[in-house]
């Protein structure tokens, strides 16, 4: 195999999800686009690794210091949708059922993989409530035992705020599931019958 064409198979088989044969494909691919369009899709691959931001509110990725959805005036800020990943957020936002604003956390409590609390965008979460105006707390987090005891964790941090409600997006999603990959029907029926959580 050529040398050039063994680098970037192995450039891509470091995707998540691409094993060596699919890497394969996609490099004999570009061999098939013109030149400028692979330019074209370097380029902006480089621009987004060096230009993204994370909002400086809500942890969402964005171009600037603050995401669409921060400086959106429409939105109601009086409710904020827990989410782990970025991902999770665009799932939300794609059902078009949500008006809230949200909070990105960056993952779940994982002592296993040596992810605490301190590792996550809580006390940001915290600082927020704290500063009033919030009337809700939606915790749309997975339901895998990671997904659960970040759940519980958020749930005793914010008992020091009675006045907000906090709640859970409802169970129709398996226990398991990632939401990025649930469909947004599902979502939208989830969200929609989400239930206050039982403080212990």
């Amino acid at each position: 195999m050529s040398r050039l064409l063994q680098d970037a198979v192995s450039e891509f088989a470091k995707l998540p999800g691409i094993g060596r044969r699919t890497a394969l494909r996609l490099a004999m691919h570009l061999l098939k686009m013109d030149r400028e369009s692979v330019e074209q899709m370097t380029d902006s691959i480089a621009r987004f690794r060096r230009d993204i931001r994370h909002c400086e509110i809500c942890n969402n990725l964005s171009d600037t210091d603050r995401c669409p959805i921060c400086s959106n005036p429409e939105r109601d800020r009086t409710t904020i949708c827990v989410v782990e990943q970025v991902g999770d957020l665009m799932s939300i936002e794609n059902t078009r059922q949500y008006r809230g604003i949200y909070h990105v956390l960056g993952g779940v409590i994982s002592p296993m993989q040596g992810v605490g609390p301190s590792d996550l965008k809580i006390d940001m979460l915290v600082n927020k409530v704290a500063a009033g105006g919030v009337k809700e707390v939606i915790l749309a987090i997975s339901t895998s035992v990671e997904g659960e005891t970040t759940l519980f964790y958020i749930m005793n941090r914010l008992k020091a705020f009675p006045t907000v409600k906090v709640s859970t997006i409802a169970r129709g999603i398996g226990f398991g599931d990632e939401l990025e990959y649930v469909d947004e029907l599902t979502i939208t029926h989830a969200l929609l019958n989400r239930r206050p959580v039982d403080q212990p």
